[in-house]
């Protein structure tokens, strides 16, 4: 991916957004910063860039996000119903530990929509040179495994204890990303299977630390 950063201005604080014009514009900057980061590399991103995909002036542009890596955090917030919501969603709705493991598997096992696996790509690029960027997307991953933390703990409360949940839920969590590392390689591997057999196998020989 090419990037530049010559239109960056001084970060500070963001202006308030309180029109519905605003929020549009807002809207289609994020659209096509998103479309720009996804895409292949050869339009570079940058706030001009966005702006012109966008069809706003490079000036509205820089009043909604200040500098590149503003854009790129709002990009990072703005997808989180896409990924993290429904497994935050499918864990917290009542059930047994079993029931809200098949609702797990079940949304792991669905293809990404659109071009989320080629953002995630680009965005952990960005977040190996920028430290704002990681740090935006390294809480959004948190919050992410911790979601498999919150399946483990139900099933320790099931069993009275015994054994770490965080441990589990973040083994599972690490297992079920490197799967979506190796799909990326090779789309004829059928993800149910692998991720059943790795929630529960890792529920069945939960044992005490």
């Amino acid at each position: 991916m090419v990037i530049r950063d010559e239109d960056s201005q001084p970060s500070g604080a963001r202006k308030p957004r309180v029109s519905a014009k605003g929020e549009q514009t807002r809207a289609r900057l994020l659209a096509a910063a998103r479309a720009l980061l996804a895409g292949d590399g050869e339009v570079p991103f940058t706030t001009r860039n966005v702006a012109a995909l966008g069809g706003v002036t490079h000036g509205m542009c820089h009043y909604h996000f200040q500098t590149r890596t503003d854009l790129i955090v709002a990009v990072v917030e703005a997808i989180r119903p896409e990924w993290i919501t429904p497994l935050e969603e499918a864990v917290a709705q009542p059930g047994s530990f079993a029931e809200r493991a098949e609702r797990v598997v079940g949304l792991l096992v669905q293809p990404e929509a659109g071009d989320l696996d080629r953002l995630h790509s680009a965005l952990h690029w960005f977040a190996l040179n920028d430290e704002r960027v990681r740090e935006s997307l390294a809480a959004e991953y948190l919050r992410w495994r911790e979601c498999f933390v919150a399946l483990f703990q139900v099933l320790a409360d099931e069993r009275g204890g015994g054994f770490d949940p965080r441990a589990l839920g973040e083994a599972a969590a690490a297992g079920t990303d490197g799967l979506a590392a190796i799909q990326s390689l090779d789309a004829n591997i059928d993800p149910a299977p692998v991720v059943r057999a790795l929630i529960l196998g890792l529920a069945a020989g939960a044992t005490a630390p």
